[in-house]
């Protein structure tokens, strides 16, 4: 069996009842998750821009606005506002967000098809389960080919997870994650100028994804091999390693490392979130910003080029959404403002002059052991004018496999998203029980995430 057969064999005998608790639990809270972002992205201009490329009407929710569309566009624009503040979950040893690519496909699919929350609950499992899956196999050489992991392992993992929902034949599904490779794409040049695309990407995955599975179900085929081919997904989006596909397909069905998503604290790039909790702490130990001469960091090598460098454009961002992808601005906004929300990445804030002046205070050394990406961790020597040197280290990321969030954290997290996007609390708890419903195996129904607040 070709690797994309092993895929489709997998996601084809998925049941809810064959899914462990915790799995279970994951994916129910994915959906609240994912669900309360696109709350708090609606009135953002990026969320405005995809809504006016929308060309299509429907019967499919764009959670937090009152219009429905076809199931194309409807998956572009949750997943935009999904992953656009960088606030959505994440997958230690990838790093891939999931969700925002997946619960997109899979909630349009289901209700333009009207499908049950069974379907829901099976599509995701299987889409999550293979993207994370799927980012292990050449660690970190996508991003090393310039290539954005979420953006170009969504595309197949959204494939399968429609597939999977919609009960496509092992056949058809195969041609999906064949079609799929090539409507991948997605590059990290918006690290350049803190520009839109990224956010984008988990939108562009999901949507691609949706439209490779009703292409197999329509007749279209796409190569089996798309996996491990001579001309296939690896040797295209990650040549710089050869893949090693046992964390892919090793366990597959009996071991769910969907169980392990890590759900944010901060609405910033994944790898700058255990810097802020040190940042904190330091801030929390009485050392004030005035007394700080340097701010010296352990960092992993492999992403010294996404959120170290170039050193001067990190110390000052030229915008609040390129901030979310700066340590050192990071670590400033942590230590000044002890959290890293929504309006810490303003463009207001990050040209505040002292967040600014504390940032080009911080800087780097590469530290050839660092676990990364098997582990995120976070690390501050910070040197004070009186000659004394205090240091922070956090062994992982806070809301990970080794300090996960509870559910209470992430059920907060949600109603504090959809309060910064304007929902009252009774709207938001309704949702929030229309969403377990669905969790449940009830009907999709997303009604009540339109009209006008």
């Amino acid at each position: 069996m070709t690797i994309s057969e092993q895929l489709a064999a997998f996601a084809g005998g998925i049941s809810p009842e064959s899914l462990p608790e915790r799995a279970r639990e994951v994916i129910r809270l994915l959906m609240i998750d994912v669900s309360g972002l696109c709350i708090a992205a609606r009135e953002l201009d990026y969320v405005a821009a995809a809504r006016s490329s929308a060309t299509s009407e429907g019967s499919v929710t764009a959670i937090g606005h009152p219009d429905s569309y076809g199931p194309y566009d409807a998956a572009l624009i949750n997943g935009t506002a999904a992953h656009g503040e960088d606030y959505d979950d994440t997958f230690e040893g990838g790093p891939v967000h999931a969700g925002a690519v997946i619960v997109p496909a899979v909630f349009a699919i289901a209700e333009h098809r009207g499908l049950s929350g069974d379907a829901v609950v099976r599509g995701i499992a299987a889409g999550v389960e293979v993207m994370c899956r799927m980012s292990l196999v050449a660690p970190q050489a996508t991003h090393k080919a310039c290539f954005h992991p979420t953006a170009i392992f969504g595309a197949p993992a959204a494939a399968i997870a429609v597939a999977t929902a919609i009960g496509l034949p092992r056949e058809q599904a195969v041609n999906a994650l064949g079609i799929a490779g090539s409507l991948a794409s997605g590059i990290i040049e918006y690290l350049a100028d803190g520009s839109s695309t990224k956010r984008l990407h988990a939108g562009a995955a999901a949507q691609s994804g949706l439209r490779a599975a009703l292409l197999a179900e329509g007749g279209f085929t796409g190569p089996k091999t798309v996996i491990e081919g001579q001309h296939g997904f690896y040797k295209a989006f990650a040549p710089s390693k050869a893949p090693d596909f046992r964390p892919l397909l090793e366990g597959l069905g009996s071991e769910w490392v969907l169980e392990t998503v890590a759900f944010k604290p901060y609405a910033c790039g994944t790898m700058t979130q255990p810097f802020i909790d040190c940042a904190i702490a330091l801030a929390r130990d009485g050392v004030r910003a005035d007394d700080i001469v340097s701010l010296v960091c352990d960092t992993a090598e492999g992403y010294v080029h996404r959120l170290w460098e170039p050193l001067a454009s990190k110390q000052s961002p030229a915008n609040g959404y390129a901030g979310k992808f700066s340590v050192p601005y990071c670590i400033a906004a942590g230590f000044i403002d002890h959290k890293a929300g929504f309006e810490q990445f303003t463009d207001v804030r990050v040209s505040d002059p002292g967040l600014k002046a504390l940032a080009a205070k911080v800087s780097y050394v590469v530290n050839p052991n660092d676990p990364y990406p098997k582990n995120f961790t976070g690390h501050i020597r910070a040197t004070l004018k009186d000659g004394s040197v205090r240091e922070v280290r956090k062994p992982h990321m806070r809301g990970g496999a080794h300090e996960p969030l509870s559910e209470s954290d992430i059920v907060t997290k949600f109603f504090d998203n959809a309060g910064f996007g304007g929902w009252p609390r009774e709207k938001a708890a309704a949702f929030a029980e229309a969403l377990n419903r669905i969790a449940a195996g009830g009907p999709t129904d997303l009604s009540i995430a339109r009209g006008v607040v």
